[in-house]
């Protein structure tokens, strides 16, 4: 992923990079956080999970409704691994929906592992250290668990611009009723919502190209799927709380009108 979806303000440091190979089927991304001083960490919605330590405390953090403000406390770095769209319901042991948007600490759903990679996790002296320490503990629970192939799949068939979820649903050989099943399971709501979701993803990795002046707000809202600009507009303040300018202007330093 070119763009980091989740990215903290001031002099923090974001960087992503790529999952050892017996994870990368569960997990999009592998992150690393510098944080420069202690601000809240702005979470826009993208349908996935990220397992995160933050030094403290390895929790599961998500939003999948709205952009989220989370704290992190005072700690030279954090580490994480992103799930992907469609793995959190499988991975974590429970429908997504029964999980609040926000952090949850992992023991409060794996118990004894998670107490023990915490442990593991605070004699890391360094960010690869625990990243090692997270990606041990998810190839284990895979070893325990079935992932539903059907929802990644129908997560990636719906991030394409124009996807219609009966012929998603047909294509992956269920009903709709079906599909809306498997989703809302593993990510914690419905199809439609979900497309929102992904379709809102999809500009914000377009964010630079229009700092750049390499595309306007206008083409870019046309290319992921939106009806118009205005449009674009509408669900960038349902979902974010800030117009698509303002978000351009907050990521990159650079003045972009609406």
């Amino acid at each position: 992923m070119g763009v980091p979806l989740r990215r903290r303000s001031g002099r923090s440091v974001y960087r992503e990079g790529t999952p050892v190979a017996a994870v990368a089927g569960v997990v999009e991304s592998a992150w690393t956080g510098v944080v420069g001083c202690r601000r809240p960490l702005r979470v826009f919605p993208d349908g996935c999970v990220d397992l995160v330590w933050d030094g403290t405390v390895l929790a599961a953090v998500t939003t999948v409704r709205g952009v989220l403000r989370h704290e992190l406390p005072s700690t030279g770095w954090t580490v994480g691994l992103r799930l992907r769209c469609g793995a959190g319901g499988a991975v974590l042991g429970l429908p997504m929906t029964e999980l609040r948007a926000g952090a949850t600490p992992l023991r409060d759903l794996w118990a004894v592992g998670a107490r023990r990679a915490e442990a593991r996790l605070a004699e890391s002296g360094a960010p690869g250290e625990a990243r090692k320490v997270l990606e041990t503990l998810v190839a284990e629970r895979l070893r325990d668990v079935e992932v539903d192939g059907l929802t990644l799949a129908a997560a990636r068939a719906l991030r394409a611009p124009g996807a219609r979820t009966d012929r998603v649903a047909a294509k992956l050989g269920v009903s709709e009723r079906g599909l809306r099943r498997h989703i809302r399971h593993d990510v914690g709501v419905g199809p439609k919502e979900l497309q929102r979701v992904l379709r809102f993803r999809r500009f914000l990795e377009r964010v630079e190209a229009v700092a750049r002046d390499q595309a306007s707000l206008a083409d870019i809202a046309a290319d992921v799927g939106y009806a118009d600009q205005s449009h674009l507009g509408r669900e960038c303040r349902r979902l974010s709380g800030a117009s698509p300018g303002a978000l351009v202007r907050s990521w990159t330093g650079r003045n972009v009108p609406d």
